[in-house]
């Protein structure tokens, strides 16, 4: 029997056997060879298996130039990490998932970690999307999803109508979730790129609700929960991931949580991202299974995370101002919100644009009547030295990127941009 296969067998009876993919089911994390035979040789006298250059003390071989402006242990730096990543950094990121989900019951999956949330997700698609397969999502949604999920893995995008009147379409997920199909992926991005919207309390417990209906029917689902922008929640919304209340919620439901660093902790260009998993009834045993598969999937494309940033987050992590350093970036991006809120209050945006709903996150999209957004967009760029991003039909304002003293000035831009257009 191979790798995959002993690991099969442990998860064979299991729904998430049924869910992966071709090659989620092929991969395994090799156990046996360099990596088994340089654990072996840890902590001897003379060890010639593991391949980095050490210096005559032991530790990892480095430039000056480089280890000079780094503050941290050489070999919390230098040397390679894990395809799983950081020990203490993963049983830290869980403990944290515990502590900003208090809803979440029932044993979740140490996170494996990923560089960034792209790289999860694309692992997601690596794991459970074979070739044709719907992956059903909101209508408004972060373009690299086409990149990650039908280039990169032939799979197929298929939407439901986001917004209903001023909250979500909870009919129309509805209406998706049921067409017939045993196996359904359903991605879910709270707060959602590009809208800026994150379901109130009542939405997220219908949305759940819809999920065990189906899964009660007999539908086999994995549910990847998109949580890249999580804890930005500027007004009373649903303040934990979906992956709390999907954690615990049926036998035939997987619960998929990517997050991580990067808008977290404001580290962008640090690239860590986390991938976890959970299910009704997996125990410890069956979750290793998908940490193994995926720790190989991450072996056989990029080898590990970056070390350095992994133990840079470790240590933040473990600081003591941490949670007093995010309270004072979050109340920034929250001015930042509720001035735009105050602004986009005159009635007079009303003649070019609307809003879609939004109340966290960092963006917010204007909803064109009847204007062209890209040709709103060169004018902005030509004549009011204002940058947006044009989608179909609207446009997406990032105000976590524009110090609030300029955001009045933002959307009087856009109104005359607009006006030139119409």
């Amino acid at each position: 029997m191979n790798p995959a296969e002993e690991l099969n067998v442990i998860i064979k009876d299991k729904v998430v056997y049924n869910l992966l993919s071709k090659k989620g089911r092929a991969i395994f994390f090799p156990k046996q060879g360099i990596i088994s035979q340089s654990l072996e040789a840890k902590g001897k006298e003379i060890n010639a298996t593991i391949g980095i250059a050490v210096e005559k003390d032991g530790t990892a071989m480095r430039l000056n130039s480089i280890a000079e402006r780094i503050k941290l242990n050489p070999q919390d730096v230098f040397t390679y990490a894990s395809s799983y990543g950081k020990l203490e950094l993963r049983e830290k990121w869980k403990a944290e998932i515990y502590r900003k989900n208090p809803g979440l019951e029932g044993e979740i999956s140490l996170p494996i970690i990923t560089n960034g949330l792209t790289h999860g997700l694309s692992l997601v698609g690596y794991l459970f999307v074979d070739a044709g397969e719907e992956i059903i999502t909101t209508d408004l949604f972060w373009g690299n999803y086409k990149l990650i999920f039908e280039k990169a893995y032939q799979g197929k995008l298929s939407f439901f109508n986001t917004f209903k009147k001023q909250g979500f379409d909870l009919a129309a997920f509805k209406e998706k979730l049921s067409e017939k199909k045993s196996k359904k992926i359903v991605l879910l991005n709270f707060p959602n790129n590009p809208t800026g919207y994150t379901p109130t309390k009542a939405e997220a417990e219908k949305i759940v609700a819809i999920i065990k209906e189906r899964a009660e029917a007999g539908d086999k689902i994995v549910v990847i929960c998109d949580d890249a922008y999580f804890g930005l929640f500027y007004e009373d919304v649903y303040q934990e991931s979906l992956f709390s209340l999907l954690a615990d919620l049926h036998e035939n439901v997987l619960a998929v949580k990517i997050d991580g660093a990067t808008k977290e902790s404001y580290v962008w260009g640090l690239r860590v991202g986390m991938i976890t998993f959970a299910g009704k009834g997996m125990s410890i045993k069956e979750l290793q299974v998908l940490e193994d598969k995926t720790a190989g999937a991450v072996r056989g494309n990029i080898s590990n995370a970056s070390h350095l940033s992994q133990s840079l987050v470790l240590e933040s992590l473990r600081s003591k101002s941490f949670l007093k350093e995010k309270k004072e970036k979050f109340k920034i991006l929250e001015e930042r919100f509720t001035t735009v809120k105050e602004i986009l209050k005159e009635e007079k945006y009303q003649e070019y644009f609307t809003t879609f709903p939004f109340n966290s996150g960092y963006f917010m999209c204007l909803n064109l009547k009847g204007i062209d957004a890209e040709q709103v967009r060169q004018v902005l760029l030509e004549k009011y030295s204002t940058g947006v991003i044009s989608l179909p039909g609207m446009i997406r304002v990032s105000f976590s990127s524009v110090p609030k003293e300029k955001i009045k000035k933002l959307f009087e831009n856009i109104y005359k941009a607009s006006q030139k257009c119409a």
